[in-house]
């Protein structure tokens, strides 16, 4: 039985709807921060739709455009991630990177600005102090 288009993939299932083999998938999160698979229990990888979108446009700048690591790298950079999934759609449009933008912006793969990353680790370490009050109170218990 086939997987629906919103379901998750392991790393083998990814490696073969891009044509690429697992470790290359390994190799590439460890030179773009961009890429960065869900990760269960034991490390085991899981890409969303949108991963395997990332991915995708890494492929195709890297094999078909003949841009270096640096070049995707310095692309991302400078021009987003919208460009870069632009690239695995083959479509360089503005009205289709418009929309891509719109469905990274929605993707809890966007970018946090610094302000919202100093908040999210505040309330993990306010989260962590009533942990450990609770874990306290039940070794009392």
């Amino acid at each position: 039985m086939a997987k629906g288009p919103n379901a998750f993939r392991t790393i083998s299932e990814a490696a073969e709807e891009l044509g690429v083999p697992q470790h290359v998938l390994r190799f590439w999160e460890t030179k773009f921060s961009f890429i960065r698979p869900m990760k269960r229990a034991g490390g085991r990888r899981f890409y969303r739709p949108q991963d395997i979108a990332v991915l995708s446009g890494v492929r195709a700048l890297l094999h078909a455009e003949g841009y270096t690591i640096k070049g995707v790298q310095k692309l991302h950079r400078e021009q987003g991630l919208t460009h870069v999934i632009a690239a695995g759609l083959g479509d360089n449009g503005s009205a289709s990177l418009d929309a891509l933008a719109a469905a990274a912006a929605d993707s809890p793969r966007s970018e946090l600005a610094d302000e919202a990353r100093d908040r999210l680790v505040t309330a993990l370490d306010d989260l962590r102090a009533v942990k450990a009050r609770l874990d306290g109170l039940l070794r009392g218990a």
